[in-house]
């Protein structure tokens, strides 16, 4: 475990950016069975957890992608981010909307891109990973070489892991579940014994048989 996985990890349950309930689940939009709540947007309304991440963001970039030239934010989650990042670098950035507008220049990408020009992409949760494929992909249609992606949080679930590789989209995250968890666990937030349930829902999330499991 990395000083900064677990610093961020430390700061998103402190804040509840990643909230644990294996004995009450939530329920997805897919109607599947979650024992974990994540909502990143919470960080940019905590001052000292913000500047971690974004911090966090910029030693990411400048470890894996020095030639970074711009950087472009998913929408909507990512937008925040990528701005106060890019100040931090002192780069210029834009975002990727979810679709084209329906009016005005009909644009996709907002703010300038040039063919050729070096992007990282920001977001803030990887989860099967098709959201930030669809962005990356916009982005390589428009001409840009996309060298990656740099995220707040990964489940690491292997459906993700697997098309990011098939994407050829390289994805590098501050923290991670494995991380987070063991984190609650030594911090209270959940029982020990409880690690073992989330990781098994991380490694199948369709199959539900941790509910209810040993405490």
């Amino acid at each position: 475990m990395t000083t900064l996985a677990n610093t961020i990890a430390t700061d998103l349950l402190k804040i509840q950016a990643v909230f644990f309930r294996p004995d009450e689940p939530f329920t997805w939009a897919s109607g599947i069975k979650s024992p974990v709540y994540c909502d990143n947007r919470l960080t940019l309304t905590a001052p000292d957890v913000r500047a971690d991440v974004e911090n966090g963001l910029k030693t990411l970039i400048e470890t894996y992608y020095p030639d970074a030239e711009i950087l472009m934010g998913t929408s909507t989650a990512g937008i925040a981010h990528a701005a106060i990042t890019a100040h931090l670098m002192g780069l210029p950035m834009g975002y990727v909307r979810s679709g084209a507008k329906d009016h005005g220049r009909q644009n996709r990408i907002e703010g300038k891109l040039l063919p050729g020009q070096k992007v990282v992409v920001v977001e803030d949760l990887i989860s099967t990973g098709g959201s930030v494929i669809e962005v990356v992909e916009a982005l390589r249609e428009a001409g840009a070489e996309v060298l990656g992606v740099v995220s707040i949080f990964t489940y690491g679930m292997q459906k993700g892991l697997d098309r990011l590789a098939a994407a050829n989209v390289e994805n590098h995250s501050l923290t991670n579940f494995d991380v987070i968890a063991e984190v609650a666990a030594k911090q209270g937030y959940i029982a020990p014994e409880d690690v073992a349930r989330l990781i098994a829902f991380r490694n199948n999330p369709s199959d539900e048989s941790w509910i209810g499991g040993a405490k």
